[in-house]
């Protein structure tokens, strides 16, 4: 699946991204918007993470979908 499948059909993958990274708030995945850019930012700032590796997790979240 590509990023542009993800970001069309956000709000059925919504839930997904919280279970992997449940520090993640309704609101922010409603201001994230299915942007990838966003979402990895958010990871990196939410868990202290290099911005390599948060790229990496969104990226296995991406293959995972």
């Amino acid at each position: 699946m590509n990023w542009n499948q993800v970001e069309g059909n956000w709000k059925q993958f919504k839930g997904k991204a919280q279970e992997k990274w449940g520090k993640l708030t309704d609101d922010e995945l409603d201001v994230i918007e299915g942007k990838r850019e966003r979402l990895v930012g958010k990871v990196q700032e939410l868990y202290g993470k290099a911005r390599e590796e948060a790229e990496k997790e969104v990226s296995e979240f991406e293959k995972g979908l």
